[in-house]
């Protein structure tokens, strides 16, 4: 997933508004978490973005982990803008503990304009089977996999949340993103507090950078501030890119799991 692509295509469709103040209550915990967000582009340049696509909106992430007798975790953010103009949507699969992304989609409509990219990851064949669709063209194709496991952005949020506790020192590993692979650190970032509705929440961040000198470096980034309650709720995510970054902050939790 190109960063770049949240920040200018993906400021879509419209989620209701947030009804209620910020507020991290919420019924007990289940097997869906749901997030409710609003973002804003943040940045130097974010104004050239703007002059074209909305500044601001709402995003929602949700989750929802396996029952018994399953063993994969479903997890799709959707961004939107406070208009009915469009949306981007991402998705993704993975194995219980985070670790390896299974199938990873993102999808937009903007217009006439639209995108639709799915790729499912055969580990024991090592090949990633693409499926692209535009008002132009339909496309499926066959990529050989590095090897290791890959992890899109939305598992690498997820491992991060899960191992919050564990993570100390910066930690190599691959990242899928628009199509590709990258070599990637995930390293800690400090610690912030955030006041959410009435209540002041402390938070972990960590950072999610390309590996430096290296011949295929990813250009984008990825920061999460996790809470260091038993929730680990991202409290903040930030998804930058060279001309902005889209920052999306808690508004309200709706419903929460508790991580394994």
């Amino acid at each position: 997933m190109k960063v770049i692509r949240i920040v200018i295509v993906s400021l879509l469709l419209v989620v209701p508004a947030l009804a209620h103040a910020a507020d991290l209550a919420a019924t007990e915990p289940g097997n869906v978490e749901d997030f409710h967000y609003s973002w804003r582009l943040r940045g130097g340049l974010a104004w050239i973005a703007g002059l074209v696509f909305p500044r601001n909106g709402y995003g929602d992430l949700k989750t929802t982990f396996s029952k018994s007798g399953e063993h994969a975790i479903s997890s799709e953010l959707v961004i939107t803008s406070p208009s009915e103009s469009g949306f981007y949507a991402y998705e993704t699969r993975m194995d219980e503990s985070g670790d390896r992304t299974l199938m990873t989609y993102h999808g937009y409509a903007w217009g006439k304009r639209f995108r639709k990219e799915r790729t499912v990851f055969d580990y024991v064949k090592r090949l990633a089977h693409i499926h692209k669709e535009t008002p132009t063209k339909v496309e499926d194709k066959d990529r050989p996999m590095p090897p290791g496991d890959l992890r899109d952005v939305l598992t690498a949020i997820f491992y991060l949340r899960q191992h919050a506790d564990t993570i100390k020192a910066p930690m190599r590993t691959n990242i899928f993103s628009d199509g590709k692979e990258y070599p990637v650190i995930f390293r800690p970032a400090g610690r912030t507090s955030f006041v959410i509705g009435n209540r002041r929440v402390n938070a972990n961040g960590f950072e999610v950078v390309g590996v430096p000198g290296s011949e295929r470096r990813w250009r984008g980034g990825v920061t999460v501030w996790i809470s260091d309650d038993a929730r680990r709720i991202p409290c903040r995510i930030e998804i930058s890119e060279t001309v902005a970054s889209l920052q999306l902050e808690l508004q309200t939790v709706e419903s929460y799991a508790l991580l394994k």
